[in-house]
């Protein structure tokens, strides 16, 4: 059942949401060469914990870290490791917050050092296409919609879209009513309506977009082992349009 939030709890998805965007620029900040993601998850918890909030993966479905961190064929659900970030990596994070009850949930995909041409466009237009998905996200369009114009514009670009993983509603629990497939049939699927909030989350890859499980044994990877990149926003439907909740 999709849930429509009041403008007060709007407002509180709101303060999560600035409490993640910087959480995670924060995390940016650090994401370099000879980093270790263990590292990043630790900034990640230090500074949602510092802003009264909690870490909204911590405990999910037996997730024991705050972060989520993907790195190049590895679309999502990574697990934090020792491993150490190199010079021509991408790696995905995803980050969750919790605040006075209620998620926010956003992703971003972030070069390590000097990457190669292909990886840096596949950031770009996974980046883009989160865009172009959050312009369709308003009041009287279709959850179809957004996927359509994702996987339209991502197709296009001679990439791939992820099928089996989905963007989601979102409130006091993490992933809620309806699913947002990031592709799909205009006029497909539910109407959007004013105080839904919903996570838009494209995951696009060079090759292949089947997946398979990950090496760690949690994460998922694609199937041919080709370069992935995944971005999400937390958006509030308004009546004039999509507000981003997860912004500074």
């Amino acid at each position: 059942m999709i849930t429509i939030k009041t403008q007060e709890e709007i407002e509180i998805m709101r303060e999560s949401g600035k409490i993640l965007a910087a959480a995670l620029k924060e995390v940016e900040k650090n994401t370099k060469p000879g980093v270790t993601t263990l590292e990043l998850d630790k900034i990640a918890e230090t500074f949602i914990l510092s802003q009264g909030a909690k870490p909204g993966f911590k405990g999910y479905d037996g997730f024991p870290y705050s972060l989520c961190a993907s790195v190049n064929e590895n679309i999502v659900h990574g697990y934090p490791s020792k491993y150490a970030l190199k010079d021509g990596d991408i790696v995905g994070l995803d980050l969750g917050v919790i605040y006075k009850g209620y998620n926010s949930d956003m992703a971003i995909t972030v070069p390590v050092g000097n990457v190669s041409f292909e990886a840096r466009r596949l950031i770009n237009v996974t980046k883009k296409a989160l865009r172009l998905g959050i312009k369709k996200a308003k009041v009287g369009n279709t959850i179809g919609d957004i996927g359509n114009t994702i996987q339209r514009f991502v197709e296009d670009q001679g990439f791939g879209v992820v099928r089996d993983l989905c963007g989601h509603g979102i409130g006091k629990d993490l992933h809620e009513d309806p699913k947002i497939p990031n592709f799909g049939k205009r006029g497909g699927a539910e109407k959007i309506v004013e105080g839904m909030v919903i996570c838009i989350e494209p995951m696009v890859t060079v090759g292949d977009y089947n997946i398979k499980k990950a090496k760690d044994g949690y994460g998922l990877a694609t199937r041919d082992d080709s370069l992935s990149a995944h971005f999400e926003h937390t958006i509030a439907i308004t009546k004039k349009g999509a507000r981003v909740l997860t912004e500074i």
